[in-house]
C-alpha cells in the first residue's frame, strides 16, 4: 500500500470521531473554548462525508483514549510508511496514550507496525510530511526533538529514505506550539500552500531548488489555519471554511478547493484537515 506520498489520490484514510466524554477535558488540553459535543459530532460526520465523496475509504478508529479530546487529531500519533506504521511518542504529555490505542485501530485496518519512538525521544506526526517517496521532511521544535528525528532516520535510512530536518520557530512558545504542518501543506508534487514568514530559510531554498511553487497564505489567515490543507488528490484540496483569500489563491493556482465546517472540531482545538486524518493509502 503506497503511502510515502502526500498528494496522490487518497484511497484510504483513518479518522477518529469526537467522544463527548473526552471533550470535557478541553481546557486541560489547551483548547480555545468549550466544544459542543453534538455540533462536533455533526461536523465530523460532514467531514467524513467529504472524504468519502472524494473516493476515499474512511476507516473509523474506535480504540478508546479516555479523557483525551486531542485523540480526534489522528495524524499525530503515528507516521505511515510503505513498510508499515511507526508509533510516535507525542511531546504533549497528555497524548502519550494515543500511539498504543492507534496501533489497535491500525491492526484492525490491516496495517503492520514497523517500529516505535521511545523515551527520551519525542515526535509528533504534525512535524513530518513526505516531500516525495524518498524524502521525509521533519520539524525540530517543542513536540519533536533531535532524538525522535534520529530514531526515524534509523528506521527509514535502510529503506533509502532521507530525513531532512528544520528548526521550527519559537513563536508563542511551548504552550501554543507550531508544528511543521502548521505553516505548510503539499498540494501537488510541485505545489505547496504555506505561510512564508514562518518558513525556515533552508526549507524555502529546498522547495525552490526542487521547482516546487508556493501559494502564500496572508497574515490574517495564518491563525485560522489557512496553511493546514489536506490533498485529496493532486491539486484537489480539503480546507477549513473561512479563509477566503487563501482559497482564492489556491484556485488561481489550479486547485479544486473543497471546504468543510470545523468550528468545533478544528478552530477550538487548533486542528485542521490534515490533523483530523491519518492517510493509510494513496496512489
Amino acid at each position: 500500500m503506497p503511502i510515502q506520498d502526500q498528494t496522490s489520490q487518497l484511497r484510504r484514510v483513518l479518522v477518529r470521531p469526537p467522544v463527548a466524554e473526552d471533550l470535557g477535558a478541553w481546557a486541560r488540553y489547551g483548547w480555545r473554548a468549550r466544544p459542543d459535543p453534538a455540533c462536533a459530532a455533526d461536523e465530523h460526520a460532514g467531514f467524513r462525508d467529504l472524504l468519502s465523496a472524494a473516493a476515499a475509504e474512511v476507516v473509523v478508529g474506535a480504540a478508546p483514549v479516555p479523557g483525551d479530546p486531542d485523540a480526534i487529531y489522528a495524524y499525530d500519533p503515528t507516521l505511515l510508511t510503505d513498510r508499515g506504521a511507526i508509533l510516535l511518542r507525542p511531546g504533549k504529555p497528555g497524548r502519550r496514550d494515543e500511539p498504543v490505542a492507534f496501533a489497535k485501530d491500525l491492526a484492525v485496518a490491516g496495517i503492520a507496525v514497523l517500529g516505535e519512538v521511545t523515551e527520551p525521544a519525542v515526535a509528533e506526526g504534525g512535524d513530518f510530511f513526505w516531500l516525495d517517496e524518498t524524502t521525509l521532511l521533519a520539524g525540530r521544535g517543542y513536540r519533536t526533538n533531535d532524538t525522535g528525528i534520529g530514531r526515524l532516520r534509523d528506521l527509514l535510512t535502510p529503506a533509502g529514505v532521507e530525513v531532512i530536518a528544520f528548526d521550527l520557530p519559537h513563536q508563542r512558545g511551548p504552550a501554543e506550539c507550531v508544528h511543521l504542518m502548521s505553516f505548510i501543506s503539499p498540494l501537488d508534487r510541485d505545489l505547496v500552500v504555506a505561510y512564508a514568514p514562518l518558513m525556515p530559510v533552508r526549507l524555502y531554498e529546498l522547495l525552490n531548488d526542487r521547482g516546487i511553487e508556493l501559494v502564500e497564505v496572508p497574515d490574517e489567515e495564518f491563525g485560522s489555519m489557512g496553511p493546514n490543507v489536506l490533498a485529496l488528490a493532486p491539486r484537489v484540496a480539503l480546507a477549513l471554511a473561512g479563509n477566503p483569500q487563501t482559497h482564492r489563491r489556491m484556485e488561481a493556482a489550479g486547485v479544486d478547493v473543497r471546504a468543510y465546517t470545523g468550528e468545533e472540531i478544528s478552530r477550538k482545538g487548533d486542528g485542521g484537515p490534515t490533523c483530523l486524518t491519518r492517510p493509510l493509502e494513496r496512489g
